[in-house]
């Protein structure tokens, strides 16, 4: 006589993923240390205006001593209202996954002291697009150095393409001491979008 037994199927463990997820949680591409990544970084609701005077200077300094750690480099960035815009260098997908780490901690520790917020900084992992060509590096300038710019547009008002006191244009081509930001030292970002047709209208 054949019995059957029912058994009671386990709930999954872990965390339960976000509806509202806007970034893969899959495993990161690969890339090659000599490849850029551009980086987005999106505050999650309810924290506080980004582009201000006093928020800037703090997350610069954040950038200032987080440019350089874990095999990453910060190369430029571009401070919006309520999201980040990076290109950074790193020597691999573990390396940009630290260096990323260990900054996102050190602003949302910095955003919580001058918000005086306790909650969730970011809404999501960060979101990382690999440029491997000259014409990516160059887009991805444009679209960094001059995305205040583009969203004036978007809102109707008329400003310059690429002056911005609250992204890293004024260090392109000359990195000081004690800029935010690192020196490129890929090929890529630090002279090879410069060869493409895109020059003149990217920076």
């Amino acid at each position: 006589m054949l019995v059957r037994f029912r058994t009671r199927r386990r709930p999954k463990r872990g965390r339960p993923p976000k509806k509202d997820s806007g970034v893969s949680h899959l495993q990161r591409e690969e890339f090659s240390r000599h490849h850029p990544v551009h980086v987005t970084l999106r505050a999650a609701a309810g924290v506080g205006f980004l582009r201000r005077q006093r928020v800037v200077s703090a997350v610069e300094e954040a950038f200032r001593q987080a440019r350089i750690r874990f095999g990453m480099r910060i190369v430029h960035y571009s401070i919006q209202g309520n999201h980040l815009h990076l290109l950074v260098e790193a020597e691999d997908r573990e390396a940009l996954g630290k260096g990323m780490q260990g900054l996102a901690i050190r602003i949302a520790k910095t955003l919580n002291r001058l918000f005086n917020h306790g909650g969730r900084v970011w809404a999501d992992r960060y979101y990382a697009h690999v440029l491997r060509t000259r014409r990516e590096v160059a887009n991805a300038l444009r679209y960094v150095l001059g995305n205040f710019a583009r969203h004036a547009r978007q809102r109707g008002e008329r400003v310059a393409k690429f002056v911005d006191a609250f992204s890293s244009i004024r260090f392109l081509g000359f990195v000081g001491s004690d800029a935010p930001v690192a020196a490129p030292r890929t090929w890529l970002l630090g002279v090879g979008w410069r060869g493409t047709e895109l020059q003149s209208s990217a920076v």
